[in-house]
């Protein structure tokens, strides 16, 4: 308990400190590495040897590890994922699975509470315009430093938005699907309370803005660090008031829906997916057959 003032000194000395950095014009730039692992025996990787797993995970990496940027003032952020070159030989960033369910930059604005995702998805294109959730943060006393930056650990709990590809398991045979459609309707009719995840967020009152990576903001600095289910986001670099400045502009182009809404399709696609690729799976595959 003696600890306490301690840290709230510390919190209000780097937050004076660093006061007079911010003007009205204020920019930043923070940049970041995004890594999710992924549980592959929900994909059917329980049957998978050690070799083809390792294989399959090789292929994943460019979906499941990313780099993106952050570029923020007090009220406004665009956040984009960092183009890659394809790797000699590879399909291209543009190809594949993974592309398909690749996000385009995302503007926030935490004055307006206005978030707009510009997003591809299976060749067509979606603006996803919603509402800033507010996120409750319970604040903690824990520190750690972030390069030269002082973070303060906040938790929250939050229901994840989008696809639930937990949801989603890989083809086991044409008899285990229809056990899984017969479940499925007999429990459909049961409501299921909204999966939930704990978000550990380090930020730092060095930098006082609200902002932060993907959907994160709403403390009282920078967003440094998040751990969240199976992602975590770490800043590797930050610039404070570049010389050349970046225009934050709002995504325009795609068919203007709702989160809940893009959520409703990109799951309808993915269970039809799941039909057809179980569906082929079931016939007792082709190639072994004359």
């Amino acid at each position: 308990m003696k600890k306490l003032p301690l840290k709230i000194a510390l919190l209000l000395t780097v937050f004076f400190a660093s006061s007079n950095l911010f003007a009205q014009d204020f920019q930043g730039k923070a940049y970041y590495i995004s890594k999710t692992t992924m549980d592959l025996d929900q994909f059917g990787g329980q049957d998978m040897s050690a070799e083809r797993k390792k294989q399959f995970e090789e292929r994943m990496k460019s979906f499941l590890e990313k780099e993106y940027t952050l570029t923020f003032t007090k009220s406004e952020s665009i956040y984009k994922e960092e183009e890659k070159l394809a790797a000699p030989g590879g399909s291209g960033r543009r190809g594949g699975f993974g592309a398909s369910l690749t996000g385009g930059p995302k503007y926030k604005n935490v004055q307006t509470k206005e978030v707009i995702q510009d997003q591809e998805f299976f060749g067509k294109q979606f603006l996803v315009k919603d509402e800033l959730k507010d996120l409750e943060w319970k604040m903690g006393t824990e520190t750690k430093l972030i390069g030269q930056y002082t973070c303060f650990k906040a938790t929250a709990t939050v229901v994840p938005s989008g696809v639930d590809f937990s949801s989603f398991r890989g083809p086991r045979g044409r008899n285990q699907n229809n056990e899984e459609k017969a479940k499925d309707s007999t429990d459909s009719n049961e409501p299921k309370a909204p999966k939930t995840i704990e978000v550990v967020a380090w930020y730092t009152p060095q930098i006082p803005v609200n902002q932060g990576p993907d959907d994160y903001w709403g403390l009282p600095g920078l967003i440094l660090e998040i751990n969240a289910d199976r992602t975590t986001i770490l800043c590797t670099k930050i610039v404070l008031n570049p010389r050349e400045k970046e225009s934050i502009d709002k995504p325009k182009k795609g068919q203007e829906v709702t989160q809940a809404e893009y959520t409703d399709i990109t799951t309808k696609k993915m269970e039809e997916m799941r039909e057809m690729y179980g569906g082929r799976n079931g016939r007792g595959g082709g190639r072994g057959r004359n």
